[in-house]
């Protein structure tokens, strides 16, 4: 009777191993690709960082190009809980908010906040796409969700009717995805030298000039 109860037992100790693997290895992961780039961190400097064997983080990361598309993900979400961006709390506040204008003031809000790491990872991405074409398929995948993610905010704003007549559901979505784009936050705060919160406020304010009556 005694068996089973062990075996569990060891399953538990080694799924919570493997997570804790999982959450060192990300770790590491983002401070040396922040570091050095993409191309020059090579997976064994990762282990090493991580404090785990190489052979684990190829275990749970196939290639270097799914560890920075899994890096970005958990940087976007801010944990590595297996929820997905739309069932998270911030889209169900902006989702029940009825003023469109508040609906984008509230998701900049949530977009400065994270800026500072996201969108340094997303351009990593960007530019070890053209030498690597795993880097390519990763911004590629990045880029299509986020026009998937516009393409839901852009439905959530035209159905509050607060909307600028004449524009339609791609035209919204097309700006909130400009807007959006790490190329705003390289051009303002990275080249000159804007805090993340004046960066945030230019969105907020565009956006809102741009589709709201």
């Amino acid at each position: 009777m005694t068996e089973p109860v062990k075996r569990r037992y060891d399953t538990s100790r080694r799924q919570e191993q493997a997570r804790e693997n999982r959450r060192r290895i990300l770790v590491a992961a983002l401070g040396l690709f922040r570091e050095k780039g993409y191309a020059g961190t090579a997976m064994p400097e990762v282990a090493k960082a991580a404090g785990v064997a190489v052979q684990t983080v190829y275990k749970a990361f196939a290639n270097k190009a799914t560890l920075l598309k899994v890096v970005f993900d958990v940087t976007v979400a801010g944990d590595d809980e297996d929820v997905p961006i739309a069932g998270r709390d911030f889209i169900a506040a902006i989702q029940a908010e009825p003023a469109a204008a508040r609906k984008i003031a509230m998701y900049f809000e949530h977009l400065t906040a994270i800026a500072p790491v996201v969108f340094p990872v997303q351009l990593l991405a960007r530019d070890a796409a053209a030498a690597d074409p795993a880097a390519a398929e990763v911004w590629a995948q990045m880029r299509a969700e986020m026009l998937t993610a516009m393409t839901y905010f852009s439905a959530d704003l035209l159905a509050t009717g607060q909307v600028k007549p004449g524009l339609a559901a791609d035209d919204v979505r097309d700006v909130l995805w400009t807007y959006h784009g790490p190329e705003q936050y390289e051009l303002l705060c990275l080249e000159r030298g804007w805090p993340p919160e004046r960066y945030g406020k230019f969105l907020r304010d565009a956006v809102i000039a741009a589709i709201l009556a």
